[in-house]
């Protein structure tokens, strides 16, 4: 996993963290999705290098240099990330980046995983 500080954007580490995925890089995903924070000529060039696809919605400044068709069908599936990354927000401690050490959010963010994980194979009443 990757960590940054609390008011980088996260493009800055965009690179690293798709990198650090353990996939085999000959076998890159046909597309990945993303909003206008990853619409950066660098981020395109990175996946168009790969053949993968973006996904990525285009700012209004860039909406003229549209050299492809927007696929809103596949973007509307990034809804399951969003909702998860929601959830996260509900707990406090990784919202608020309590944790000002990267090995203790990133162990906080792992039991935040661990806990949703057994939240959603024991069911609501927990058993």
């Amino acid at each position: 996993m990757q960590v940054s500080a609390g008011q980088a954007h996260e493009s800055r580490s965009f690179e690293a963290v798709v990198e650090a995925v353990p996939i085999r890089q000959e076998r890159w995903p046909e597309q990945l999705a993303g909003d206008k924070g990853y619409s950066i000529p660098r981020i395109r060039a990175w996946l168009a290098e790969r053949g993968i696809g973006d996904v990525v919605a285009r700012r209004c400044d860039q909406r003229t240099l549209c050299d492809a068709p927007f696929d809103g069908e596949t973007y509307r599936r990034r809804n399951w990330v969003e909702r998860c990354v929601g959830w996260f927000k509900e707990c406090r401690r990784i919202a608020t980046r309590f944790e000002k050490l990267a090995v203790n959010y990133l162990a906080m963010l792992k039991l935040a995983m661990i806990e949703r994980y057994l939240r959603l194979i024991t069911g609501p009443s927990g058993r």
